[in-house]
């Protein structure tokens, strides 16, 4: 990442965790130095909660529009792929708050594939029913009904509305009946064992229809053609959401994402563009664990949670509270694995182990209360399964903790052989120190650190 140097390629971020690790500062620092054309979204929907803090204080949580949209000199645009799940009204929303921050009409920033799926209040209403439903056994779902949205389209292909529905009223009137009538069952709390339960209220099909029509007049929609032109004529930013240890089939189930949260989305659509092979592929993460809402997370540790408490990321009525843990090398190089590597590293919250002086540890290896070690690895095909035991083997592991040697971004760089793009020292891109790539030192690795099986 040379500030001012115009990129030869597309660059794809990706968070080597559980998400918040601060891919949306990433996207800000690549997108000020100018050269990229669009930050593309290929996956994940409005649950999205990319935090940008500028230099002069303004902040704002990007769940759809790219975290380039507050580059400075000029906003990059947004192109929401058909990987994208697309939420109009928190659109709108995000929109309003973008343009009460100086941004000049943002809408007219956005260009949508109009294959990709429409979440709508429906589906929205449906998840927190099912959420509501399990109990003590919640997922940690944000309650927006993106996984809503996608079980459906699978369920009913040819019924999933979608953003070109938006702008064929009659259309998408069908397809929103159909759904109504589908749910209505889940939406009045008798499904899934939620007899007895709150209905959720039910939404308004004629304010849902007057939202999308204005929605498809406002943003510019764009069938498949587009964005291999926009690839062709401009280097862009993939922007991925949640993180790597979410993915629904390489994360532990149930406790994941229906959303594909690897690079395999943005390389996909490099390849049919005929672009295959030209990004470079970006990894982030902090200097300790964290995960928002339920799940395992191996090394935490309720004094970190405590003492490195995040402004921007409090307790969520639908995922819970937001965890830390001391950083987990396990768990990076099967996030590094699960994506099929990356090729630099952006190291955020680096001032955390100074505030915390050797408190923060790092986690070498996985055992079992008998002292017998754990290792993990990604599967070779979608195996649901295969994720739900590993999500119980994880349950019952215990972290090997050791000190961490020296700088911690520069530790890690060494452990994982990867080379430093950035380190991140505070919340905004002023806070980011962009290290010259080196190679990093051969026999770093700690001793404990299990090989890849």
């Amino acid at each position: 990442m040379n500030d001012r140097t115009a990129p030869d390629d597309h660059a794809i971020v990706v968070d080597l965790g559980f998400g918040d690790a601060g891919k949306g500062v990433t996207v800000d620092l690549l997108c000020s130095g100018g050269g990229y054309g669009a930050v593309v979204r290929a996956n994940g929907g409005a649950q999205a909660a990319h935090n940008v803090v500028t230099p002069d204080g303004r902040h704002h949580t990007f769940a759809q529009f790219g975290a380039g949209t507050l580059a400075p000199g000029r906003p990059v645009p947004t192109h929401l792929s058909r990987f994208a799940v697309v939420d109009p009204f928190a659109l709108a929303a995000e929109a309003e708050h973008l343009s009460s921050l100086g941004v000049a009409d943002p809408l007219s920033l956005v260009t949508v594939d109009r294959r990709a799926l429409i979440s709508t209040p429906w589906h929205a209403a449906a998840n927190r029913a099912r959420e509501r439903a399990r109990g003590r056994d919640r997922h940690g779902s944000c309650g927006m009904g993106v996984g809503e949205t996608v079980a459906y389209s699978l369920e009913h292909p040819e019924d999933a509305p979608t953003v070109g529905d938006c702008a064929s009223p009659a259309v998408l009137r069908r397809k929103l009946d159909r759904l109504a009538e589908r749910l209505a069952s889940v939406l009045s709390g008798s499904a899934d064992g939620g007899g007895g339960a709150t209905p959720e209220p039910r939404p308004d099909p004629d304010a849902c229809l007057a939202a999308y029509r204005a929605f498809a007049e406002r943003v510019r929609l764009v069938d498949e053609r587009y964005l291999p032109r926009l690839l062709a004529r401009t280097p862009v930013v993939f922007e991925g959401a949640q993180g790597v240890l979410l993915d629904e089939w390489h994360g532990f189930h149930p406790y994941t994402t229906w959303s594909t949260t690897t690079a395999v989305n943005p390389l996909a659509l490099l390849a049919e563009a005929g672009m295959a092979g030209r990004a470079r592929r970006i990894g982030v993460t902090r200097t300790f664990a964290t995960r928002h809402g339920a799940g395992p997370l191996v090394t935490e540790d309720a004094g970190l949670t405590e003492r490195l408490a995040d402004r921007h990321n409090r307790t969520h009525p639908w995922q819970g509270g937001f965890r830390v843990g001391h950083l987990d090398l396990v768990a990076l190089r099967y996030a590094l694995e699960a994506t099929a590597g990356v090729d630099a590293l952006v190291v955020t919250h680096a001032d955390a182990p100074a505030r915390l002086g050797r408190r923060l540890r790092w986690c070498v290896g996985y055992e079992l209360a008998d002292g017998s070690p754990v290792r993990i690895a990604p599967g070779s095909s979608p195996d649901l399964a295969r994720q739900a035991r590993l999500t119980g083997l994880l349950g019952a592991a215990r972290p090997v903790l050791e000190p961490v040697p020296g700088d911690a971004p520069d530790a890690v760089s060494d452990a994982l052989g990867l080379p430093l793009e950035a380190v991140f020292s505070g919340p905004t891109r002023a806070d980011a120190h962009v290290r010259v790539r080196r190679a990093p030192r051969v026999g770093a690795l700690p001793r404990r650190l299990p090989a890849p099986v």
